[in-house]
């Protein structure tokens, strides 16, 4: 199929056009490069320069071609910015995406496969979370995931316009094969952050809150590889394809791990010290989050294969070492 991805010089972007070529299908990435990189294209993808913000340019990007699926990764995704400035959130994240469905619509598009978050969820009244979990965003980063996924129902039930939202939990690690190597610019989430510590772009890092009902106080996640995530949207499309039928899944292994577990894993593999101070919580940070993602299995045949630590880990640390 010809597919575009928005946000596809992205680090999930990135990953997941590799896959749809690898699948055989022809990939158009439109990208504003705010944070997605030129090295993360690939030469047999073709690369328009666009914002979503942009009502006209997406239009024409996207008339330019008949593009049959659109898959979108170009939101704004950091929890603790958004608190602080949502204005920068709703104008991207909530117009955009009206930009991107209308387009959509207005081009015959006939899927779109959303990258939403765990973030809808906010704190757990229950673990494992699985998708029949309330959803209340405890940030407004969540907030705007859990609106768009709304805004795609509707489309789907007034439009005909067919969807899969995958809740991702936190991404994390590069690709296996080395094929990926464009760091992330200015990166908010640990794993990234860790690495710049040990390869010394930073001096220390900061661990956010250690009095988290945890085992050793600090905030429990649930790391998924980014390959993983990657051969989601692939398997997604052809659930959609094949059914006829939207779907909304997570994206997640199922068990946790700890701030001071990461660090300590990534101190042995790389052998760096990692300076690391602890500070005060952030707004917005539950204690635990890790997902159910047996729906996932049951309706696309997902597994994660590559999520141990040790992988994301290592995968990570060949980049930026």
């Amino acid at each position: 199929m010809k597919i575009c991805i928005i946000g596809g010089a992205g680090y999930i972007g990135s990953h997941t056009a590799r896959e749809f070529l690898d699948a055989g299908h022809e990939v158009t990435v439109y990208d504003n490069l705010s944070s997605g990189l030129r090295q993360n294209l690939f030469p047999e993808e073709k690369f328009i320069h666009g914002d979503i913000r942009d009502y006209p340019a997406l239009v024409a990007a996207l008339s330019g071609t008949p593009f049959e699926v659109i898959v979108y990764l170009a939101a704004y995704k950091a929890a603790g910015e958004s608190m602080i400035v949502p204005q920068k959130y709703s104008l991207n994240n909530i117009s955009g995406t009206v930009n991107i469905l209308n387009a959509a619509l207005e081009c015959g598009v006939k899927y779109l496969i959303f990258s939403s978050s765990a973030a809808v969820y906010g704190e757990p009244k229950y673990l494992p979370i699985d998708e029949a979990h309330p959803t209340e965003p405890e940030n407004y980063y969540g907030w705007t995931k859990l609106e768009i996924e709304k805004m795609l129902g509707w489309y789907d039930r007034l439009k005909n316009l067919k969807f899969a939202a995958l809740r991702y939990f936190n991404a994390a690690g590069y690709d296996v094969q080395g094929r990926i190597t464009g760091r992330e610019f200015n990166p908010a989430n640990l794993i990234p952050i860790v690495m710049e510590t040990a390869a010394g772009i930073r001096k220390k890092l900061t661990v956010f809150g250690t009095d988290y009902k945890t085992p050793d106080g600090t905030c429990i996640r649930d790391y998924i590889h980014v390959n993983d995530l990657a051969s989601a949207h692939v398997m997604a499309l052809n659930t959609l394809a094949k059914t006829g039928k939207s779907l909304t899944v997570n994206l997640g292994t199922g068990k946790g791990s700890s701030v001071l577990e990461v660090l300590d894993a990534a101190r042995k593999i790389t052998g760096k010290e990692i300076p690391a101070e602890m500070g005060p919580r952030r707004p917005g940070d539950p204690d635990e989050l890790y997902a159910a993602s047996k729906l996932a299995k049951d309706l696309m045949g997902w597994e994660a294969k590559h999520s141990d630590l040790k992988t994301i880990i290592e995968t990570s640390w060949k980049v930026y070492k």
